[in-house]
């Protein structure tokens, strides 16, 4: 099998502007695969942005935020919808797969968003989306959790595509639960990528065996509305900002499945980073581990995950109401136990 080549976008979203992101993203997407790519990676919640204003911002009637908030809901990604039609279109023209962080809101629903990995072919089709388990700290003001559901790992012509957002890196059983499905080719997504989070992308790649893509975003405060950057304090976003007005310093890169670089890590600016992934190499690193085959220990250790989507609301009634209480009894967790 040939090597499979991938680009990392690492440019900044039109702030909290769906549409104007959506334009931006189908330009990158035309440019990497002018450049022969084969997957193309946006970090998380590139669409519309990742709201670097909640880290502070925990007074509970702070008006700023709140209006921030609102506006992250109106410019937010319902999955079907013209946005995710645009992106598939796109997918399919230049024939490429497609990973992007997005801000999902929720059919049906006023309120509730997700963080989330939307995960394209180059059929345009939408393969699915995996929804972050556990918003870290202060993005638990703006994300609900997700579910066992959304831990896929996708069988594409590229090989075994799958994805974490951020902190689950440092989810040892999300990680454990992603090896036993095979993965080949990880997306890990991340607002930026400082040298911890690049720790955790090198760890997951090494112990997964598999390449990993670090995804991350460049975003310097000149690149913000104006009205934003006052949503927290005397300073607003320019106390969450690094020096010389660095919101997200990028860091973007690909690893190899032996935990070295391949491409990157990418610096402070707008970029694209490319790298060619050889599969093959996955195997000759399995022989010295394996953490889901021969170097676990199933009679010793047994993870149970529940796959079961959870839902707000299930309306049942009468026969239904049995019928359902019938069929969870019947229906046990999804099971993955190594060999």
């Amino acid at each position: 099998m040939r090597a499979i080549r991938a680009a990392v976008v690492q440019h900044a979203p039109v702030f909290l502007d769906r549409e104007a992101s959506v334009d931006k993203a189908l330009a990158l997407i035309r440019e990497a695969a002018g450049n022969a790519a084969d997957l193309v990676v946006f970090g998380e919640t590139w669409l519309p942005c990742y709201p670097a204003w909640v880290f502070g911002s925990a007074e509970w009637d702070d008006a700023a935020a709140k209006q921030a908030y609102a506006r992250l809901l109106d410019n937010a990604v319902e999955v079907p919808s013209e946005t995710t039609d645009r992106l598939c279109a796109a997918a399919r023209e230049h024939r490429v797969h497609v990973a992007i962080g997005v801000n999902e809101r929720q059919r049906g629903s006023n309120g509730s968003l997700f963080n989330s990995l939307l995960f394209l072919s180059p059929a345009g089709e939408i393969l699915g989306v995996h929804r972050k388990l556990v918003p870290t700290h202060a993005e638990r003001l703006v994300w609900a959790r997700g579910d066992g559901s959304t831990l896929h790992v996708f069988d594409t012509p590229i090989g075994r595509l799958g994805g974490l957002i951020c902190w689950e890196h440092w989810m040892p059983l999300a990680r454990f639960a992603m090896h036993t499905k095979g993965e080949q080719i990880h997306v890990a997504a991340w607002p930026d990528a400082p040298e911890n989070h690049h720790l955790a992308s090198r760890h997951y790649a090494f112990e997964g065996r598999c390449f990993v893509i670090c995804a991350s975003t460049f975003l310097t405060l000149d690149m913000i509305p104006s009205d934003l950057k006052a949503t927290r304090g005397p300073n607003g976003l320019e106390a969450f900002s690094e020096a010389e007005g660095v919101v997200l310093s990028g860091g973007s890169g690909i690893i190899g499945p032996d935990g070295e670089w391949i491409a990157g890590p990418a610096g402070d600016e707008e970029t694209i980073v490319y790298g060619e992934m050889d599969l093959a190499r996955i195997g000759e690193e399995f022989q010295a581990l394996d953490t889901a085959g021969h170097y676990n220990r199933p009679d010793v250790f047994q993870l149970t995950v529940d796959a079961r989507p959870r839902e707000q609301v299930v309306w049942v009634d009468g026969e239904q109401a049995d019928a359902a209480e019938g069929a969870g009894r019947d229906r046990p967790p999804e099971r993955f136990v190594a060999p």
